[in-house]
């Protein structure tokens, strides 16, 4: 049986017989558009409710443009938004200028049916020239949205990756890095303030390309039948775990607690340009195994209730990216026919 397919009937099966069951996540995707032979939004919109019958309920865009929101109109797609870096500081700059962003791209199209679930500020920003702009952006979006306008159900954030950390193995031993601890601590501390999680992307096949020699691709793609890390009264069959482990050491150490909430805003495995790494093959095993240990498992050994969200790198092939396997994270073609199965037929 298809690895798809089991994953659907298992979670099929587990409902009809035990209905009391929630289930511990959900795996959603990302939306990028660094191509220039993509379909345009409203077709791509239109697949994912129309054709595709919400298969995928969770999408993630990495900008506010209008002919995407637009598109989102009036659909049942749960949306994360973001604030591109290059206007970060832009936001931050006044309550006035968070005001008018908000209007126009947030409260303006709840108007119009859209469904909002988080707003992040930039990506993978921190470190970079804007970093110290993105707590103060989301200070500013939060009294918008949620003082300013009474949105209680919408969180703002921002995404930040593995380089963050200066420590992160063992899981135990995670912390942010001295080059950005400061802005990191207050950040995470503010988060934690406000209920907003983090989103984190986390990518095991960037570890497994960069330590091939302490990494096994067993361990990367989910595939470990025995313990591979012992950390304490923990044990890791995936290296997927013990990076989100990692980051929870790490927001712990700043918060004094484990009662926070995560999510991983990219994951996935490219089907090209760095093999033998890279593959159609490993990229099926890994996002198949990703959403089944997102939807089923829904949670890391360190952190039982963290209810994983999960978004799936990516949408499409983006040739603006760079050369090399930066290119071939899509789960489907321009056609919108499947690269590899792993979205529920």
């Amino acid at each position: 049986m298809a690895p798809t397919l089991t994953i659907c009937v298992l979670v099929l099966t587990i409902a009809v017989f035990f209905p009391s069951i929630v289930f511990g996540g959900d795996a959603g995707i990302n939306y990028g558009r660094e191509g220039d032979n993509l379909p345009p939004p409203k077709q791509v919109i239109d697949f994912l409710t129309d054709e595709f019958k919400y298969k995928i309920s969770l999408i993630r865009v990495y900008d506010a443009n209008t002919d995407i929101l637009e598109a989102l109109s009036g659909t049942n797609l749960v949306v994360t938004i973001g604030v591109p870096n290059e206007a970060i500081a832009f936001v931050a700059s006044s309550q006035e200028a968070a005001d008018k962003w908000v209007q126009d791209h947030i409260t303006t199209y709840i108007a119009k049916g859209v469904r909002f679930r988080y707003v992040c500020v930039g990506n993978e920003a921190i470190p970079g020239i804007v970093a110290s702009f993105i707590e103060p952006a989301i200070r500013n979006l939060y009294t918008s949205i949620r003082i300013k306008s009474g949105i209680d159900y919408i969180f703002v954030t921002t995404a930040v990756g593995l380089n963050v950390l200066g420590e992160s193995y063992p899981p135990s031993q995670g912390q942010f890095g001295h080059n950005v601890a400061q802005i990191m601590n207050s950040l995470v501390q503010y988060l934690y303030s406000i209920e907003s999680p983090l989103l984190i992307n986390v990518y095991p096949y960037r570890a497994l390309v960069t330590e091939p020699e302490h990494i096994s691709m067993d361990y990367a793609l989910f595939q470990s039948q025995t313990p591979v890390v012992r950390d304490g009264n923990f044990e890791y069959y995936n290296l997927f775990d013990a990076m989100v482990d990692a980051f929870v050491a790490a927001m712990a150490r700043v918060v004094g607690s484990d009662n926070f909430k995560l999510v991983v805003s990219e994951s996935g495995w490219p089907t090209g340009g760095r093999e033998p790494y890279s593959s159609v093959e490993n990229a099926c095993v890994y996002n198949n195994k990703l959403r089944e240990h997102a939807i089923v498992t829904g949670r890391t050994p360190r952190k039982a209730d963290i209810n994983m969200e999960v978004y799936i790198s990516s949408m499409f092939n983006e040739n603006f990216k760079s050369d090399g396997d930066e290119q071939c994270f899509g789960t489907f073609y321009n056609n919108f026919t499947q690269v590899y199965p792993v979205w529920c037929p």
